[in-house]
């Protein structure tokens, strides 16, 4: 019988310590809803898991990207909705104007509702932005540069491949540079057409990517033509640098659309301008087109991180959180254990008072 060192106390004291301990991280485990709260509780699932959250908000925000993207789309398209219908608009007034019924005043007066309804495409073009970016002004057009000044990049696709051109309207040709000085030129191996027609020359690759330059039909020319591949609005809708959407919209001023100078006047100009504004809808309906397909794009786009979020999340929570009813029980057991360690060591105490019975 010994009163200096109290053996049992001391193993009741550790089975107790090391109980408690467990409780307290049961507790805490209970109380944040994570079966990981420290680096100690699971190294490699405190890893996985901040890697796994740290892809999951970016993915939301991603998400919400392609979800404003298409809030763009839906605003240049309804400007150009509007834009559409005020061509159409000119269209018939230019079948109006172009019988022989009309009188001279009756044309003047057609000509100052063509001219109010061309400066009104030119506002819209001017006006509409989306959180004070222009959307139809050519800000969000692919950019281009020419060596010859007559001639202008109006539009090229986001797929025809950058590089530096050698166009020659006059014999509707295109070739591509293969160095940097611009010394040797080779033909665009997957061109499918190249054809130049009422001031625009248009370059059409295999895959429907197209090239479009404007020229001065009266002295077609032949230049250098510089596709840097920069331009549109790029969505990031991705957790990695080039996961990116590039949206594309054309410039959308009178200019561009090819209506800056119809006259109707006159009855053959009536008829000329005829022609011009049904290349103009076309050109317009083409815009509208590419819209529309972003949009889809886009839509898809945001339904697949949606997916890719929830099948995340769910390895997430396999990772990181608690099993509720299995830790209950768990913490249900330690509970017992403190309580049983804490009375055995309340009767390891007691065993050395017997001591003094021997000095009685």
């Amino acid at each position: 019988m010994k009163v200096n060192s109290n053996i049992q106390a001391l193993v009741a004291q550790n089975v107790l310590r090391t109980n408690e301990e467990k409780n307290a991280a049961s507790t805490e485990k209970l109380s944040s809803g994570f079966k990981i709260n420290h680096a100690k509780d699971s190294p490699s699932g405190m890893a996985i898991s901040n890697r796994m959250n740290a892809q999951i908000r970016s993915l939301y925000k991603a998400k919400d990207n392609a979800s404003n993207a298409v809030n763009v789309v839906q605003t240049a398209d309804g400007a150009l909705t509007e834009v559409h219908n005020m061509i159409q608009r000119m269209n018939e007034l230019a079948v109006k104007a172009s019988t022989g019924t009309l009188t001279s005043a009756d044309r003047e007066a057609i000509q100052k509702e063509v001219d109010a309804l061309r400066k009104e495409i030119d506002r819209v073009a001017k006006d509409t932005e989306y959180n004070t970016q222009n959307l139809l002004g050519g800000e969000q057009q692919m950019k281009g540069y020419t060596e010859d000044p007559s001639v202008k990049v109006m539009n090229y696709d986001v797929d025809f491949p950058k590089g530096w051109y050698k166009v020659d309207i006059a014999a509707e040709t295109i070739e591509i540079y293969t160095d940097k000085d611009r010394t040797t030129k080779t033909s665009v191996s997957n061109l499918k057409d190249a054809h130049a027609e009422d001031g625009i020359f248009t370059a059409t690759l295999n895959d429907g990517s197209k090239l479009v330059l404007s020229y001065d039909p009266a002295s077609p020319a032949a230049t250098d033509v510089d596709i840097t591949g920069i331009g549109g609005m790029k969505i990031q809708v991705g957790t990695a640098t080039g996961q990116e959407i590039q949206v594309v919209v054309p410039k959308m001023d009178p200019v561009s659309i090819g209506i800056d100078e119809i006259d109707m006047r006159t009855e053959k100009d009536a008829r000329e301008a005829m022609e011009t504004l049904k290349k103009a809808l076309e050109y317009v309906s083409s815009a509208r087109s590419g819209l529309g397909a972003y949009q889809n794009r886009l839509e898809s786009t945001v339904a697949s991180l949606s997916e890719t979020v929830e099948n995340l999340e769910g390895s997430y929570s396999t990772v990181k959180d608690i099993d509720m009813a299995e830790e209950m029980v768990e913490y249900t057991k330690l509970q017992v254990l403190v309580q049983a360690g804490t009375s055995m060591l309340s009767q390891a105490n007691e065993q050395p008072q017997q001591a003094l019975q021997l000095l009685q």
